[in-house]
């Protein structure tokens, strides 16, 4: 998805306001959008509390600042930058989290993302942006451009096998109809669910739902139609279960007081075995993968 999101700001880097800041991260990777914005685009080191300040006074300036690092040095060594010089002054920055989730794999709990919309939901008026598929950059970054406030999007990889193209970015969107309960996953995993499990009948696969923007606002009506015919509802998220979104999810359920529902939360369980390894080998050790999620469903 990076490279995608190097695409989308080359697009959009002819906007005067555009500047962009990276904590010494984006190399064979963000040199078009060097390129293009010259003195707009700025190497910050390694020093991710400086450049969370340094993009806050800039916003304060009329710019529009972009910063960019793998997620956990950004969301969680930044922390107070953060809150103290962007959110409590509701300012428009955008930061970019490369990662999500175990993206970095086998670096280490040191290189993983799981608690980082979690935490920076906490925080006033934050928006987390989670795209499932490349093509939703190119109706994300755009929007994010002219924001109104802070904004975390959270990177990580498209499935590499999708069963056709997705449908046109939305915060909700329905990727498959089955007539076996309901699946709801968060971000890229959702093409991995849907990849496998598309090849089931639709009386023995579930219809899929993908998430891809938080808070939680709204429950779509057709949403709601799919949960109260569904017996079974299993929501799937590479994120811890605190601050999750399936736990937003489920407080909407009880506030619309949407009853005779089973439900089932999928989150990171961190290090099972106590060993590191590739992106699907912790989402496998966690019950997030394909496999897995077909087994709730006695697939």
């Amino acid at each position: 998805m990076r490279r995608a999101f190097c695409d989308g700001m080359v697009a959009l880097c002819d906007d005067p306001d555009l500047v962009f800041l990276t904590g010494d991260l984006g190399f064979n990777a963000l040199e078009p959008v060097r390129d293009r914005l010259a003195g707009r685009f700025i190497n910050a080191g390694v020093a991710e509390q400086n450049m969370v300040g340094c993009g806050a006074g800039l916003a304060r300036a009329g710019f529009r600042p972009w910063l960019y690092s793998i997620a956990p040095f950004l969301y969680a060594r930044a922390f107070e930058q953060i809150r103290n010089d962007v959110c409590l002054h509701n300012l428009p920055v955008v930061l970019v989290g490369n990662g999500g989730g175990y993206g970095y794999g086998v670096m280490g709990a040191t290189h993983h993302a799981l608690e980082d919309y979690g935490v920076l939901l906490s925080l006033q008026d934050m928006r987390v942006l989670i795209p499932a598929f490349d093509s939703d950059l190119s109706v994300i970054l755009p929007g994010l451009l002219r924001s109104a406030g802070p904004a975390y999007l959270r990177l990580g990889m498209q499935a590499p096998n999708l069963p056709e193209e997705p449908p046109w970015y939305q915060v909700w969107r329905k990727l498959l109809s089955g007539k076996n309960g309901l699946l709801i996953s968060v971000g890229p995993l959702a093409g991995f669910h849907w990849q496998g499990l598309a090849e089931l009948s639709e009386v023995d696969r579930p219809t899929i739902w993908c998430l891809a923007e938080l808070p939680i606002r709204e429950l779509p009506d057709v949403l709601l139609q799919d949960i109260r015919r569904s017996g079974l509802i299993v929501f799937a998220e590479e994120h811890v279960a605190c601050g999750s979104a399936g736990r937003e999810f489920s407080q909407l359920l009880l506030q619309q007081k949407v009853g005779d529902v089973n439900f089932v939360h999928l989150t990171a369980k961190g290090y099972p075995s106590g060993r590191y390894g590739s992106q699907g080998f912790h989402r496998t050790q966690s019950g997030l993968d394909e496999a897995s999620v077909r087994t709730l469903f006695g697939a």
